[in-house]
Parts: C-alpha cells; structure tokens; sequence
C-alpha cells in the first residue's frame, strides 16, 4: 500500500537554548581581549573629560587669582597715593596760612625754619601773586615769572571756595603736575596762587616689577579721563585720555593707551578730582595658567597613547590565552572549598607506632582550607598521607619530636617557630598540641602580624619616631657596649655631640611641619656619611650624636668623617617648596682621653659643643678648660638673676641696683637739637667690675630673663622721661630696644602700657625700637603687635635697618615713623663708595614712605657732612655724646643762662 510522506514540523528554538547562547555570548563580551579596549575607550573618555574640566577650573581659578590681585594692587596704590596727596595737600594749607601771616616774601624761610618744606628734587613748591607773577620758590627759580595764563591758575581767581585744584601735566624737558589752593587777603579778596609742582614718575615709583610683571599699568588720571601719569613696565607717560569706569569694578579689555589685554580698574582719591588706575598684563598674569594647559593636554595625550598601546599589546595576548582562561574559569566554577569558622589551620593526626610502641610517624587523617593555605598543599593530598612524607622539612625543626611526646605522655604542649619552609617570606606561627585517642590535634595560628606589632613596638622603644634614628635610651646601650668593648680591646671611642645652627628660625618662620621635615633630611645626610658600625641618634629636639666606636684614638683619623658629616649639613634643603640652609656645631670627645663613664662622655660632649657654638658651622675637640667657661655661665647667669629680684623689689634703692640705664642723645641734623635719647642698660657687677651687654644680653636671650629684664628697661626709662618732664626740662622721646624674644612675648603691649600708666609718661614720648629679624619672625602677628602699640600713641622704629631681610612689600605695612640706619653702613660712610650708596638709599626710601631716618654711629664730622648733604633727618654716636647717665642729660636739656 503506497502512502504520502508527510514532511516533518520544524520545532522553534527552546526558552533554555536562548538563554545558553546568550549568556555564552555574553561570557565572549567578557573576555579581556573583548572587554579590555571598550573599557580603555571608557578610561580615554574619562582622562580627557578630567583633563578638560581641570583645565577649565584652573583657567576660572586664574582669572579670579587675577581680578583678586588687581583689587588689591588699587587698594595698595590707593593707600599709598592717599598719602602722598595728604602730604601735598598739608605743604599747601601750611603754605596758604604762612603766606597769610608772614606774607609771601617771608613765608618760605619760616616753613624751612621749621622743617616743612618738601625736599626739593621731587617737590617744587611756589607763591603766585594776584598778578600772576612767581613771588618766591624753592627750590629757588626766576622771581617774576609769568603764570597768569595757565589754567589753574585762572581757576583760583574765577573761583573763591578753599578747593585744590590739580592740573593736567604740562612740560617737556621739566613735565610736572601742579597742585595748588587760592591765597586770600584779609578782606577774602584774591592774593594769589601756592603751588606744589610734582614729577608725574612720582606717582608711579611704586610699580613693582615682581608684583605688577613687565606690562603692568600704574597712574593717575583726572576725574575727566586725563592721565596726570602712567607707567607701564618701565615707560612712564601722560596726557593720554583713559575711560574711567565704576570704581573698583575689575574689567578686562583691551587697553586704550597700548592696545594691551589688561585686567584694569580704577579708586576715586578722596579730597583731589583724581582716580587711581591700575592694571595687570592678561598675558602675564595668564602665563603660568596656559603653561600648565599645555602640560595638561600633553599629559593626557601621552596617557592615552600609552593606554592604547598597552592594551593592544594585552588584548593579542589575552586572545592567544582565551581558551586556557576558559578552562580554568570552569576548573575554578567546579573545585568548592569548604568555609570553616575557624581562623586556624588544625590537623587531625594518627600515631603510626612501632613494636615497642614507640612513635614512627603520624598519619594525616583530616584537615581543614586554612590548613590548606598554611601549607599550600590541597587537602585530598595530605589526607592518608604520612607526615615524614608530607612534610619532611619539618621533621628537623623539632615538631616531630613535640608531637610524639604529647603522643606518649598526653600532656598539652604550646610553642612558637619561625617557618621559612613553605612561603617565600618568612612567617612566624604558633602551634598547640593536645592529645586525643590514637594520636594528636595540632592547632596552628599564623602570629606573623602579632610579631611584627612586638618588633614595631620594640623598635619604637628605641628610636626616634619622627627620624626614626636610635633615641638617647639606645644610644646610651650602644656607648655604654662600646665603652666595654674599647676597654677589653684597647681601642678608644669617639662621641660627637650636634646642634643644628639656624634650625629654631626655620621653624618660626615656616611652621614645625617644615622643621620635621628638616630634620629628617638632615638625619638622612649625616647617617650616610658613617660607617657600617657607626651610630647617629637623635638626642632631642635638633641635637644628634654620633658614635664612633673601634678608634685609633688619634684625633685627626676621625677629622675627615666630621668635616664630611659637616658638609651634608650645610648643603640646601627644598622645604615646603622654599630652600633653606643650616649648620652645625659639633662637639667631640674621645674615650679614654675624655672620660671613662657614659655620662661624663656626654657632659663633655656637650660642653666641648657650647664651644663650638660661638663660631657656628665649626666642631671643636673637648679641652678641660671647656667646663669651667660653663660655669663661668651658669654663674654669670644666677648673679643676673639675682640682681634682677633686686632691681625689681619695690623696696630696693636706686643705689643698690646693679643694672643703670645710660643715655645717648639724639639729634636733629639741621637744627642741632636734642629732641630724644636712647636708653642702654649697663651691668655694675659687684665683683667683675662693669659687664659688657655683649655678655649678659645674649644670656639673657637663652634663659628667657630678657622678658622681665626689658620690662624693668621699660619702666625704668618711662619714669626717667616723667622725671625729666617735672623737672621743667624741654620734652623729649625716649627709645626702647625690645629684642626678638620680648616681641615675641605675648604680654608685650599690656606691660608697655603698664609701664606709661604707672609712670604717668605720655605715650607720644615713647619710641620702641625693634629690628628686622624679630619681626619677620611671624610677620602677620608682629604687624599686629605694632599696629595695637600705634594705636596707644607710641611711635615705633625699625633698628639696624638694612642688617635683616624685610622686603619693601611688608615695610609699608609696618606702622613705623622711622628708620634707623645701622652703624656698620655709618662707620666707612666717609670712604666706602658702597656704605654710601646704601644710606642714601635708605634716606631716600624712608623719605618715599614719609618716615624720619636716623643715623647711628656718627664719630667723625665728615660722616656728618656726608649725612646733612644727603637730607638724613637725625642722628646719633660719639660726635655729639656718648651714653651718659640721666644727670648729664638734663645737664644738655637745660638752657644756657642768660
């Protein structure tokens, strides 16, 4: 019977097979070869999105770095030109009231007489008649001249209100901006015109390359938009228009003098029709940013050229490696490690015994992962496996023997070894044993963390934490070894005791995080420079030792090793992106020369580097005579202090105090005059005769009494003034030398003020005088201290200026009235073409900041001479007195009889 094939039904895939070929090709998107380049895609994608958005923040971060110092160049400039225009402004009042008392012919001569007039290379001041025609000038030029066209002039005579008028500048070969006030007559009519004629490079002297860079924009310009003065980089000009804006508004355009990017803007001068203008270079202030986006943009792109060859390179690799990878992920998804609770590895152990009984072998019966991992052995291997087999290295170690005796006489035992068998690091572990049926448990701990905490601690028992150099305990072990080992051998010892010369500035001055890290490095330097068997140790603070044992005994071997541990030490360190340098002074002993016992090695170590200290960056050999220039300062120091109990002791009298204050005169240049003194204590010891201040100062420095020391100076001085005052003598100021730690001394103003109100002297008649070090020490809280001491009246003057390293951007921060001029620039002042460079700078740069200067020092009338040509206020030295004590001052103050 024929019949027709009926074709057979295609059955769709199943549910199951779907989800198979989809994972499988999921798996396939894993593989690294697969998954690798579109994660480098993701990481390229990421480095560059970081790399744009940082670049962005950093160039909006510059901007606003930039617009920041614009609006604090103007408040400087403002500050500045404030100043200034008060001080042309009060030489014109003055001028206007002496022409309306002693008249124009006699108005001159009466300000010079008393010192008010201007100096004369910067300030041209003039008396116009109604008429127009010059009465008089200084410096002196053409009487007659004719000036009644100019147009500042027919301002004042259209005009009757008391304003100031500011001219534009005019001039070609002498140009000068004209400030001038209406002179009336009795009656208020017109009489004239008092003029102040200035150099327009006066306004802009206070460009500053290092701040405002080679384009920046400093002037002055009139309320219409007229520069009086600009200068830019080094050019200085005027008459050119300006668009003046809102004030202290920061706008970035380009400029209209120079075509210049600038970030500019602009402060009203309160009391004048005139705006301070300033400007920053975009260019410049942008610089630094766009060298950073180029680095940027370099570095990303060098990231990424670098990612996409490793991951060409890992994924070929990866490829060739796909189907080994495969079989161990399913090896991996077959083997099932069994999760014990337990941290430690335990093994269960069978005796395997002899006839006699005794103890052959042991049988590995079972064990848990963790001993898997201790062993490195898979636990299917070890089980049913022997001991002496399994693990024959341990056999020697004394384990086995451990474990038969627990075996034998079933008493638990414990016990610790260091394992350097099966791990390629060493690995300290612990075992317990206890005895069970047919053999033993052996309990095994992994301890190597518990080890390496002991040895940690142990190390930081003894060792420095921040250096991490042996401390004074080890280091005393160490010499106390070396000692017994010279002396059975024969050999000598050498000690070297170290302070670090300069240390305790760097700390002040930039933080003790810098100091650390100063001494790390300075620790690193010195280590490197000994021998294998040497020791360095930190001894405290910025003391080191160092130990040198196994010598010779002969000085000199070791010289070379000190000078070499000497020139590490003064080699610049980079701290905190600053270089700083110090050095050392050192102090050597040797055993048996020196001493034969620990401390006294030390003792004389330390003295032998007292020593050395007064030479600075020196070591210097222990010499006998050494502690009695100790105790020679120890003494020294307790009679200071005892003579100070007394000097201060409301019942002590004058007489009976050790300490006296001389005084030395002060005196005016041009006049003569006495008008101040300055007070210098003096020692009367009972025994040694009179101490020399370079004696006892510097002691009193290192000991801290120079706080109560300089407050008895204070007071003692302040009741002088008040005594002079009631005597009916002419008034003078005082000066008081407060010393770097005084100034640091947080009670500072409270006793000064203290001192005033007790003594009832006013606090205009007292000057302090500080020096530069001590108040660039911590600038911010110096300038402070200054400002609270201005505050109360009393003046302040910067002592030995030009000896320390104040910048010119802190001195006009300093709320001071003067400058003195160290003694070291006055004593060649007569010959030194160099020292005479120096006061002239001085003098002029004190005048620029309307600060008096002061001369000490003045021996000889040719510095003198030198000193009054170059216009210096005042001086001071045995030219005119030297220190003399109160009665011979009033002596001086006292008019000559009739």
């Amino acid at each position: 019977m024929n019949t027709l094939a009926t074709p057979a039904r295609a059955h769709p895939p199943q549910p199951r097979a779907r989800r198979t070929a989809l994972v499988r090709w999921l798996g396939r998107g894993l593989e690294t070869h697969i998954s690798l380049p579109l994660f480098a895609l993701l990481l390229v994608a990421v480095l560059w999105t970081a790399a744009l958005n940082m670049i962005g923040s950093e160039e909006r971060a510059a901007h606003a770095a930039a617009r920041d110092a614009t609006r604090e160049l103007v408040d400087t400039y403002e500050a500045q030109m404030a100043r200034s225009l008060s001080g042309i402004d009060q030489t014109l009042r003055v001028l206007q009231y002496a022409v309306e008392t002693k008249g124009p012919g006699a108005a001159l001569d009466a300000m010079a007489a008393k010192g008010l007039l201007p100096p004369g290379l910067v300030f041209q001041v003039a008396i116009i008649g109604s008429d127009g025609r010059v009465l008089a000038s200084n410096p002196a030029t053409r009487r007659g001249g004719d000036v009644s066209r100019a147009d500042w002039f027919a301002w004042h005579r259209e005009h009757t209100g008391d304003i100031p008028f500011v001219s534009a500048t005019v001039g070609r070969r002498e140009p000068h901006v004209v400030f001038s006030r209406r002179i009336n007559d009795a009656g208020g009519r017109f009489a004239g015109v008092a003029s102040v004629a200035v150099d327009p490079a006066f306004f802009t002297s206070a460009y500053e390359h290092s701040r405002q860079g080679e384009r920046g924009l400093l002037g002055v310009a009139g309320a219409e938009g007229v520069l009086r003065a600009v200068r830019i980089g080094d050019q200085v000009s005027w008459g050119q228009r300006f668009p003046i804006g809102r004030p202290d508004e920061v706008v970035l355009a380009a400029n209209a003098i120079d075509g210049e990017l600038r970030y500019t803007s602009i402060r009203p001068l309160g009391g004048f029709p005139l705006v301070a203008v300033v400007g920053l270079s975009e260019p410049e202030q942008m610089a630094e940013f766009r060298a950073e986006r180029r680095a940027w943009l370099l570095g990303a792109s060098a990231g990424t050229a670098l990612l996409l060859c490793l991951v060409t390179l890992v994924s070929a690799w990866s490829w060739q490696l796909a189907k080994a990878r495969r079989r161990e992920r399913l090896a991996q998804e077959t083997y099932a490690a069994a999760s014990e609770a337990s941290l430690d590895a335990f093994f269960v152990l069978r005796t395997v015994a002899g006839a006699d009984s005794e103890v052959l072998d042991f049988l590995v019966e079972t064990t848990n992962t963790r001993a898997e991992e201790l062993t490195g052995l898979p636990k299917a291997r070890m089980e049913g496996k022997r001991m002496s087999v399994l693990l024959p290295a341990h056999i020697g170690l004394g384990i086995f023997e451990d474990l038969a005796a627990v075996a034998t006489d079933g008493v638990a035992r414990e016990a610790e070894w260091l394992d350097h068998v099966q791990s390629d690091q060493d690995r300290w572990l612990h075992r317990q044993v206890v005895p069970v049926e047919g053999g033993v448990v052996a309990i095994v701990r992994d301890i190597t963390e518990r080890k390496l905490a002991e040895q940690r601690i142990r190390h930081l028992a003894h060792h420095d934490d921040l250096t991490g150099l042996p401390n004074r305990s080890l280091l005393r072990d160490r010499l106390g070894q070396a000692i017994r080992d010279a002396e059975r051998k024969g050999n000598a010892v050498g000690l070297a005791f170290i302070d670090l010369d300069g240390f305790k500035l760097v700390n002040d001055g930039l933080g003790h995080n810098a100091g650390d890290e100063l001494l790390k490095v300075v620790g690193a330097r010195m280590a490197r420079c000994l021998r294998r068997n040497d020791t360095l140790a930190r001894f405290g603070g910025d003391e080191f030792v160092i130990l040198l044992p196994d010598l010779s005994g002969d000085p000199m071997a070791i010289t070379p090793l000190l000078e070499k541990v000497r020139e590490a030490v003064t080699e610049p360190v980079d701290v905190e992106g600053q270089e700083v340098q110090v050095s050392c002074s050192m102090g050597v002993v040797l055993y048996p020369r020196d001493g034969t016992d620990a401390n006294t090695l030390m003792m004389n170590a330390d003295a032998a580097m007292y020593r050395a200290k007064e030479h600075k960056d020196s070591f210097q050999f222990y010499a006998s005579e050494m502690n009695a220039s100790v105790e020679e300062k120890l003494v020294l120091l307790e009679g200071m202090r005892a003579a100070l109990e007394a000097c201060v002791d409301p019942g002590c009298r004058s007489e009976d105090c050790q300490f006296q204050l001389l005084y030395q005169p002060k005196v005016d240049l041009r006049t003569g005059r006495l008008f101040g003194v300055e007070a210098l204590i003096r020692w009367k010891h009972p025994e040694q005769g009179m101490i020399s201040p370079l004696r006892f100062i510097g002691l009193a420095e290192e000991s801290g009494l120079i706080v109560p020391l300089g407050e008895w100076v204070v007071r003692t001085a302040c009741a002088q003034g008040q005594a002079w005052r009631a005597a009916g003598l002419p008034p003078v100021s005082i000066s008081v030398n407060v010393s770097a730690r005084q100034f640091e001394e947080k009670r500072l103003v409270e006793r000064i003020a203290g001192a005033l109100r007790d003594s009832r002297l006013p606090p205009e008649a007292l000057e302090v005088e500080v020096t530069e070090s001590s108040i660039m020490r911590d600038l911010t809280r110096a300038v402070e201290k200054m400002r609270e001491l201005k505050s109360m009246g009393v003046s302040l003057s910067i002592d030995d200026f030009g000896t320390g390293y104040s910048s010119l951007s802190a001195l006009k921060s300093f709320p001071i009235s003067r400058l003195k001029i160290d003694k070291s620039f006055v004593s060649d002042l007569a010959d030194s073409p160099d020292d005479q460079a120096i006061a002239m700078a001085v003098i002029s740069l004190g005048h620029k900041l309307n600060l008096r200067v002061i001369a000490e020092g003045v021996e000889t009338e040719q510095q003198r001479a030198f000193l009054r040509a170059n216009d210096c206020d005042e001086m001071q030295g045995y030219l005119f007195s030297r220190p003399v004590p109160p009665e011979q001052i009033a002596a001086l103050l006292r008019p000559a009889p009739a």
